[in-house]
């Protein structure tokens, strides 16, 4: 067990580590010794990034564009950025508006830094993405976790903020598609929590960064083609496939352009310039060719994956639309040796060479009872680790 150094700030103290990362950290140690894993915890694309992406990046550090690009981002990159929501959304955005960041993470701390301070809070659904929380501890602001169920499609709504918003209330943060659950907002309902965090005169935030990533024919909604006021985050991560790139983007509305120059300068300078030359090429049609295949891919697991599930006993109330998670209450599989997520996360990865996340990283509210399976990797594998499951389980009773 780990001492805690006195002399660490009580902020850092506060922020408490992924266990999706022991998991991880234990899967690792397993296949070291021989044992064959199942990887269905962290959410990484499995995919490569596009080539088309790949030779872009090269070509720039051929010719020597490698030095700092301006706090706001490469120019050209943000005018693509732009010209994208007009191609996808027929949305205009100004390219001025558009922040390119060190992942979504640096556009997330960038909202949070400008609009978070002590004593405001921040209005958050459970589950829900833990570094959010964690990125407004970081800046010394409050978080208000509103418990959502399969009832909003685990969502925060209108109501929420009506019931949940008080004097001390700064913004809303939601994502669409979300991590952890894959459900997404519609566009009346984006409208109506729009309308409420207004009259509240506060802000919206939205993440996201699974934009692409939908099934069933479903286009999700940009908050921009909505509320021009909304603060919404994206990164070239999970649609794009560029994880290891670190590059995301924020758009602002007016008026908040020069406070996240100055932010950025401080904070990361800029974010890695071969990374932003790279994602010039994201948007080509021939990149665009690919990413659609691998959204097919995902599509193609989910519909796989779902019933698989279901049929071994975990309760997946709402079929999500986006991202490639599945959230899922456990309690089917659970009794006086396995009382809880997380010890059937590790009982699953010792036992049947199936690495899960547990609910606990993503919140409090009946987290002990629910678990996340990123399906981020090929269907025969899905398979075999539901069968695996199926086996394991039967352990249990």
């Amino acid at each position: 067990m780990h001492k805690t150094n006195k002399n660490i700030a009580q902020r850092a103290q506060d922020i408490s580590p992924f266990h999706v990362m022991d998991i991880l950290a234990q899967a690792r140690q397993l296949e070291a010794q021989g044992q064959d894993i199942i990887h269905m915890e962290v959410g990484e694309p499995d995919f490569e990034t596009p080539q088309p992406i790949i030779e872009a990046g090269i070509q720039a550090l051929i010719e020597g564009k490698t030095h700092y690009t301006p706090a706001l981002g490469l120019p050209e990159l943000r005018e693509a950025i732009s010209a994208w929501y007009q191609t996808r959304y027929q949305v205009d955005v100004s390219a001025e508006r558009i922040v390119v960041t060190p992942g979504a993470s640096g556009a997330l701390l960038l909202v949070m830094g400008a609009l978070l301070e002590q004593g405001k809070n921040v209005l958050l659904a459970d589950p829900g993405y833990p570094c959010n929380r964690h990125f407004a501890r970081f800046v010394e602001g409050d978080v208000k976790s509103i418990p959502v169920t399969a009832d909003s499609l685990y969502q925060l709504t209108a109501e929420h903020i009506h019931q949940y918003w008080d004097e001390n209330s700064a913004m809303a943060l939601v994502a669409s598609p979300s991590n952890p659950t894959g459900t997404v907002i519609t566009e009346s309902q984006l409208g109506d929590l729009s309308q409420a965090i207004k009259a509240k005169k506060g802000h919206l935030v939205v993440d996201e960064i699974y934009h692409g990533l939908t099934y069933d024919g479903f286009e999700t909604p940009t908050a921009l083609a909505i509320d021009e006021h909304a603060f919404v985050v994206n990164s070239f991560s999970k649609y794009f496939g560029m994880t290891g790139w670190r590059l995301g983007w924020l758009v602002v509305p007016e008026g908040y352009t020069e406070v996240m120059d100055r932010l950025a300068q401080n904070l990361f300078l800029a974010a890695p310039t071969m990374s932003q030359y790279a994602a010039l090429a994201a948007f080509q049609q021939n990149t665009l060719d690919i990413l659609e295949q691998r959204r097919q891919t995902f599509e193609q697991r989910r519909n796989v994956l779902l019933p698989a599930l279901r049929d071994v006993g975990f309760e997946i109330p709402v079929t999500p639309q986006g991202a490639f998670y599945l959230y899922a209450n456990c309690s089917r599989l659970l009794n006086e040796q396995i009382p809880d997520s997380m010890a059937l996360s590790r009982f699953l990865l010792k036992e049947a060479g199936v690495a899960m996340t547990p609910g606990l990283d993503f919140g409090s509210y009946h987290a002990d009872q629910h678990c996340r399976f990123a399906y981020t990797t090929d269907e025969t594998r899905l398979l075999e680790a539901v069968e695996r499951i199926a086996a394991a389980s039967k352990t249990l009773s």
